[in-house]
């Protein structure tokens, strides 16, 4: 009796968990975001910067982006030295190895910006995954606020280009300075402080950073005994007494009715805090330039909620939050949020060059700020399809080429189909799938007649909701006769129909 071959175990085709694939239009939407956002980077004299997706975990020091597992943040491993590598968690750690290892051929003040994918080693959510893509922009060397307003102006001019309009977004600015000094006043802010100290000023922070998902009733639970959460998992307080709690929620609570008056009140809570009073001063300074140079607080405004989670933060720290609403893949209809974020970082350089040396920058959430612009029409133009040149008559294949290949020489994306061209209806499903603004239509009738039928699917989508008698098809047509001869300028006109 013959043994029975075992069948081939097969891999299943399944991708890690907390990555995913980006195809087709997400990738042509992600690049022409990237190219909006980096001419503005470029425009206001920022020079492109890549640098490797590997660093050595000395590099990449202590700054892990999840603070519940500081040795789980990075994806690392031994080299054939047994050096320990890791793949970049941001693009702020490898910019601060590049400058302290080519700082002497450097100009300064050094600005540069950077775009590409980030690994972090983290447990994965709803619209969090472990690769996703970053997009920064870096002073180095300019110690004045100057370039702390400077990266808030270009974050507001950056938004509007991709199509948000005032009104759909907000810059929000604030200080750790201002933080230090509300943390000072109640015995939390001290370099040699004892171990038990170190922690409680831990929780307070973590707890400041939670406000946006618990409330300021979560947070001020989280300052006291502590708190339960809905499954009934109890998380630690920081044992405040009442009136440091009391002075915390001031702090978060100190939005007033106009930006002069947020900042009145932040100079009243921090009064005793040398450090407390500078933050605010630099705000001040900030908001003046911010104003100067048209941005008003509609685009740019103080707000004392923002404190950003990484330690490193010295100075002024911005974010940038869209108001809007969007759904999920699941239906559920979610606030944007922030899309963006940065700030002053002063001693995160001084860990490779033992000297301090000032730097601010913003890094910008590609993947979180892609969904979001679905919700505004200027992004419409992402999801455009290619022109689709249909096959009638086999015989006619190479006319078809030659059209195909003549809208292309004129820009405008084209591509004829290679699919069974068994009947028209199937085509005009395949340029219904792909987004296809235009269907162009020759048969040997349209030859003879030397045409072509150009049609508008935009228009005539729209169309078939809008008109209920033949009559109104014949005076607002879809479908349009135009010679083979003016067949690209014609195109061309539709299009730019569709853009207005």
């Amino acid at each position: 009796m013959k043994n029975k071959q075992k069948k081939p175990v097969r891999p299943k085709a399944l991708q890690p968990k907390g990555f995913r694939d980006y195809q087709g239009l997400d990738v042509i939407n992600r690049d022409v975001m990237l190219r909006s956002i980096s001419e503005i980077y470029y425009h206001y004299g920022f020079d492109l910067l890549e640098t490797s997706a590997v660093e050595t975990v000395e590099a990449l020091g202590k700054f892990l982006p999840d603070i519940d597992r500081p040795n789980e943040g990075v994806f690392s491993w031994q080299d054939e030295e047994e050096k320990w590598l890791a793949l970049r968690y941001d693009l702020t750690a490898p910019l601060a190895r590049f400058y302290s290892q080519y700082k002497n051929n450097l100009t300064l003040p050094y600005r540069r910006f950077a775009m590409g994918p980030v690994w972090r080693n983290e447990k994965p959510g709803p619209g969090r995954f472990k690769q996703f893509y970053q997009c920064d922009a870096d002073s180095v060397g300019v110690p004045s606020v100057t370039a702390d307003a400077e990266i808030c102006m270009m974050l507001s001019d950056i938004i509007e280009n991709l199509g948000v309009p005032v009104g759909g977004y907000i810059v929000k600015i604030n200080n750790r300075k201002i933080l230090d000094g509300i943390l000072e006043t109640i015995g939390l802010h001290d370099s040699h402080m004892a171990e038990g100290l170190v922690k409680k000023k831990g929780i307070v922070l973590r707890a400041i950073d939670k406000l946006d998902r618990l409330g300021l009733e979560g947070v001020e639970q989280l300052l006291g005994r502590g708190r339960e959460d809905e499954s009934g998992d109890f998380s630690v307080g920081a044992e405040l007494s009442e009136s440091q709690v009391e002075l915390v929620s001031a702090f978060l609570g100190s939005d007033g009715s106009s930006q002069q008056q947020t900042l009145t009140n932040l100079k009243e809570l921090v009064k005793d805090s040398k450090t407390g009073v500078t933050g605010v001063d630099e705000l001040e300074q900030i908001c003046c330039f911010c104003d100067v140079s048209g941005f008003s607080i509609k685009k740019i405004k103080v707000d004392p909620t923002v404190v950003r989670g990484l330690g490193y933060y010295t100075g002024p720290v911005f974010e940038a939050e869209l108001t809007s609403t969007f759904f999920d893949e699941k239906g559920i209809k979610r606030q944007v949020g922030s899309v963006a974020g940065g700030g002053r970082y002063d001693d995160l350089i001084r860990r490779f060059t033992g000297q301090s040396v000032p730097a601010t920058g913003v890094s910008i959430g590609v993947d979180r700020l892609l969904v979001a612009l679905r919700d505004f029409s200027s992004s419409e133009n992402f999801d455009v399809g290619p022109v689709l040149v249909t096959v009638m008559d086999k015989t006619l294949i190479s006319d078809y080429q030659a059209m195909t290949h003549e809208l292309r020489r004129n820009n405008i994306r084209a591509e004829m189909f290679l699919g069974n061209p068994k009947d028209i209806g199937r085509q005009l499903k395949y340029a219904d799938q792909r987004n296809s603004p235009i269907a162009i239509i020759m048969g040997s009738d349209e030859v003879s007649r030397g045409i072509v039928q150009l049609k508008d699917l935009k228009l005539g989508s729209v169309l078939s909701k809008e008109i209920k008698t033949n009559q109104e098809w014949k005076e607002r047509p879809a479908q349009i006769e135009e010679k083979r001869e003016t067949m690209v300028k014609a195109v061309k006109k539709i299009l730019g129909r569709g853009s207005e």
